[in-house]
């Protein structure tokens, strides 16, 4: 594929590629080296490690129809293989440097709404059922004329709103920013630490660690991200050694100035033997007559609508922020993109991990200087010997990892300049969809909002042929997504 010159505008040849290894990958072709994709792969592995940890916490916390739960090993091996092998799937088919594992927010949906009302295999089963569904709906056409029908605006929109969604994220996974105890009795919702003030160790560890991070970044240094998480992980190391900091909960009562997930020390052992025990633990039928068809119906319609639209933000994002998006704004292969997608999603229910979807955090490994699926063989590698070496996973906290999600949001919202903010068709939607993903912390509420705003405009100013077919459906059943509870309260 031949590039523009940026020096003389011609078309100059793109480089040939080295070997194989880097024909397959087309590594030269997007301008990267094996070397950049290695610490991307490396980069995005340290910002999404906390999934092997924080699945099992929230998938092991519940119980089914029945009062049974899943045992917490089983589930973090389980996690940690899953991750691994769709990671290296999305690599090699995809070819996109786009990691995934367990779906956040997915799995409370599955943990604390769905399984109450069946046992575990029957929830694990319609997440399999919905797998299976959008599979179907990427092999028809049918995802990829969405996701294209989509204005190329719109995309940058969505991809700056991830940009913000991701800096609250590490911001409130460091406890930098935290809900205010008494928000029910003030305006102010959220505030600066603990009282308005940082006064913990972990707290000083994160700006520490943020800081050096922007540093490198505006010196440009090669492999600045991961730097500041390695770095930043061993000030948590030394701070936990010497002050002895514990974690945010200890024996059920909550310590606000612990480390928010896991406390950094050097594990007594770093080999363990993964319990796959949970493997192919689901049933797709028996849900059906125990919760009713409706009640599974609106599940299976609710976790649809989550993976289609939340994996079409987050592979917009990522392309974005790797300048590997075309002139509308779609990435390469993304059939292959969301067809490994839409799998990852069943075999996540066959694993009973939940619905395994991209993660945004591949952006961290991106910003690194992946632009290949390569970067995802380091990554998914990764993730399969975290399933033995799950002491070593837990050393790095929140508070450093969280750096790079801070970082990476800088580097997302810069491409906010290319929207046309004067012109209010595309403005309004787009300014809904990038301050709903942060303030609603979804991704999906953020499209939804944005794409229904669109259509009401465009009708109200006569110009509904502007608008494609695909999006009237599209904003139909975001409508329906959103009145989900009147509806539910009304069949049901």
């Amino acid at each position: 594929m031949d590039k523009a010159s940026p020096e003389t505008g011609t078309l100059s040849e793109s480089p040939r590629p080295r070997n194989g290894f880097d024909r397959f990958f087309e590594i030269s072709a997007r301008g990267s080296t094996v070397g950049r994709e290695v610490r991307g792969g490396l980069a995005t592995f340290f910002t999404m490690a906390y999934i092997v940890v924080l699945n099992p916490l929230i998938i092991g916390g519940a119980v089914d129809g029945d009062g049974k739960k899943l045992a917490i090993p089983a589930l973090a091996a389980a996690t940690a293989l899953v991750a691994g092998l769709m990671t290296l799937l999305m690599g090699v088919v995809g070819r996109f440097p786009l990691a995934l594992a367990a779906g956040l927010g997915v799995n409370a949906l599955v943990a604390y709404e769905i399984a109450p009302q069946m046992t575990w295999a029957d929830a694990m089963g319609l997440v399999v059922i919905e797998g299976v569904i959008i599979a179907a709906l990427v092999l028809t056409g049918l995802r990829t004329a969405v996701f294209r029908s989509v204005p190329t605006q719109m995309k940058t929109a969505i991809g700056v709103g991830i940009g913000l969604f991701l800096t609250i994220i590490g911001l409130v996974d460091a406890g930098f920013v935290r809900r205010v105890p008494d928000a029910a009795n003030t305006t102010v919702p959220v505030g600066l630490g603990i009282g308005g003030k940082l006064v913990s160790w972990p707290m000083l560890v994160f700006v520490l660690g943020l800081l050096v991070t922007l540093v490198l970044v505006v010196r440009k240094v090669r492999g600045a991200i991961l730097i500041g998480i390695l770095a930043s992980t061993v000030l948590a190391i030394v701070v936990e050694a010497v002050a002895n900091v514990g974690p945010s909960v200890v024996d059920g009562k909550p310590n606000p100035k612990g480390w928010a997930l896991n406390v950094p020390e050097l594990p007594k052992t770093v080999v363990d033997v993964p319990d796959l025990s949970l493997l192919g633990n689901f049933n797709v039928l028996d849900s059906w007559g125990r919760a009713g068809w409706l009640v599974v119906l609106m599940f299976v319609f609710t976790l649809l609508i989550t993976d289609f639209f939340d994996t079409m933000g987050t592979m917009v994002a990522v392309g974005q922020e790797g300048d590997l998006l075309d002139e509308r704004g779609t990435p390469p292969r993304a059939k292959e993109i969301l067809l490994v997608d839409s799998i990852a999603a069943a075999a996540g229910g066959a694993a009973s991990t939940s619905s395994n979807t991209s993660y945004i955090e591949s952006a961290a490994g991106v910003a690194e200087g992946a632009r290949t699926g390569a970067a995802n063989l380091v990554t998914g590698a990764l993730f399969l010997l975290a399933m033995f070496l799950a002491p070593l996973v837990v050393i790095v906290p929140f508070e450093a990892a969280s750096t790079a999600l801070v970082v990476v949001g800088f580097l997302m919202m810069t491409a906010v300049r290319t929207i046309d903010w004067t012109d209010y068709e595309i403005a309004i939607p787009a300014f809904l969809t990038i301050v709903l993903m942060p303030f609603t912390y979804s991704i999906s509420n953020g499209i939804g909002a944005g794409l229904i705003t669109y259509v009401v405009v465009k009708l109200a100013k006569g110009k509904a042929r502007e608008v494609h077919p695909l999006l009237y459906g599209v904003a139909a059943l975001f409508v329906v997504y959103f009145l989900r509870g009147p509806v539910e309260s009304v069949l049901l």
